[in-house]
């Protein structure tokens, strides 16, 4: 890949942060230090103008040669009975490699995002869905409702990119479209329309928000309601609102599971997907479920294609065994079956490993820090700015292919895996 210059200007650079594919930004590099000139949001400045502190692998907290960390890492993974390979925010590349490393050593696999994740995947697993992509919102939608959701906070660019578009093949007008809360309003004002239009808000507690769906879903399908309102919503509001998803030309309910922090949060998530399938025995509507911060999208991907299932595969019988409950990270070093806990985080510095007294080793980006110093540390490169590579964007269609900007002697989490398993 051709190198890039020190103050060099690269346009159109495709994000792996914001999980929408948000791929306009434009960004002036200059030795480590990167600058995003036009096109940045409150969440993707802050992580491509994140600094390179450190470069040097730790042991201990002491200074090390990455050879060193390597095979300290690899003695650690020797040894234990059940590591745990965990975190998992990384590339397709990265994911490969730690599923191959997982595999080899007998590890349990697990993404730091897949109890949000759960949310969505229990629905997928057990009724199935009808959703859309990124690309038909933003050409068709004429009516978006947003359930439980601040997007203006969780995904800064979505309405100006797929919303507000000027240009759109099956919408003359985008201006026209009507936008939906209920549950949680806007923090901002990315959902008002170009033509000065606020979306239209049905404020409800997220506790609330069961009985709410129940009772619009119910609605959708001409059921007889006794009530005059629920969770502070009246019920004359929700029947307008089921009577513009039945009349939409084509209607998104969208929501982010990792939101949804209540008991049960998936039989919510299904009422919305039923409520959907019914709703296109009229007319046409298609679920978004949002997310892909982290690279959890990736991760689940590429479990699938190579083991059959998104995450909390365990590799200690010589074969894929999948259970989203006993293999999650905090079980296991809650029940103390696992010995050893490899964290792989490539993205955002604030995702440390939780806390645990087992061996841990750390592949984080340049600038983590720890309350408890892990037995390795060996900072890595960010895809997409580091080196080259693919992420999967919330919907699952794009891999997102992601640019070298710059040359800051990190290297990639895929290269340092692939080292400790050809060390062990």
């Amino acid at each position: 890949m051709t190198e890039i210059s020190d103050a060099d200007l690269c346009i159109n650079v495709p994000s792996p942060f914001c999980g929408v594919g948000t791929d306009d930004l434009k960004i002036k590099v200059d030795g480590k230090r990167i600058t995003l000139l036009e096109n940045g949001c409150a969440v993707n400045t802050p992580a491509f103008e994140q600094p390179v502190s450190d470069t040097s692998p730790r042991i201990s907290g002491q200074p090390v040669d990455l050879q060193a960390a390597v095979d300290k890492s690899a003695e650690i993974l020797g040894r234990s009975q059940l590591p745990l390979v965990s975190g998992l925010s990384t590339d397709v590349n990265g994911m490969r490699a730690a599923l191959e490393l997982a595999d080899n050593i007998g590890a349990i696999t697990d993404n730091m995002n897949f109890t949000a994740a759960m949310r969505n995947l229990l629905v997928l697993q057990d009724s199935g869905w009808m959703n859309t992509t990124l690309a038909e919102v933003k050409n068709r939608v004429d009516l978006l409702v947003i359930i439980g959701t601040d997007i203006d906070a969780l995904f800064p660019r979505f309405f100006e990119n797929y919303v507000w578009n000027e240009d759109a093949l099956f919408c003359q007008d985008t201006s026209k479209r009507q936008v939906v809360y209920v549950g949680k309003g806007p923090s901002g004002s990315a959902s008002t329309s170009p033509n000065g239009n606020a979306a239209r808000v049905l404020a409800c507690q997220l506790p609330d928000l069961p009985e709410v769906i129940a009772v619009l879903r119910a609605l959708v399908n001409g059921n007889p309601i006794k009530v005059s309102s629920v969770g502070g919503i009246q019920v004359t509001e929700l029947q307008t609102l089921a009577d513009q998803l039945k009349q939409a030309s084509y209607g998104v309910v969208t929501w982010a599971a990792s939101e949804f922090k209540f008991s049960q949060a998936e039989l919510t998530v299904q009422n919305m997907c039923e409520m959907v399938k019914d709703l296109n025995k009229e007319t046409r509507c298609s679920g978004l479920p949002l997310g892909g911060k982290n690279g959890d999208q990736t991760s689940f991907q590429v479990s699938g294609w190579q083991t059959g299932y998104p995450s909390r595969v365990n590799f200690s019988d010589g074969f894929p065994a999948y259970d989203p409950y006993l293999n999650s990270t905090e079980q296991r070093l809650a029940d103390g079956s696992a010995d050893a806990l490899l964290w792989v985080s490539s993205f955002n510095i604030d995702n440390t490993p939780p806390p645990t007294d087992i061996s841990t080793i750390v592949l984080g980006r340049s600038g983590m820090t720890f309350d408890k110093e892990p037995d390795v540390f060996i900072p890595i490169g960010t895809p997409g700015i580091d080196h080259s590579g693919h992420a999967y964007r919330n919907d699952n269609v794009v891999a997102v292919r992601l640019r070298k900007l710059r040359d800051a002697g990190l290297p990639s989490a895929s290269d340092v895996l692939s080292a400790i398993h050809q060390a062990l």
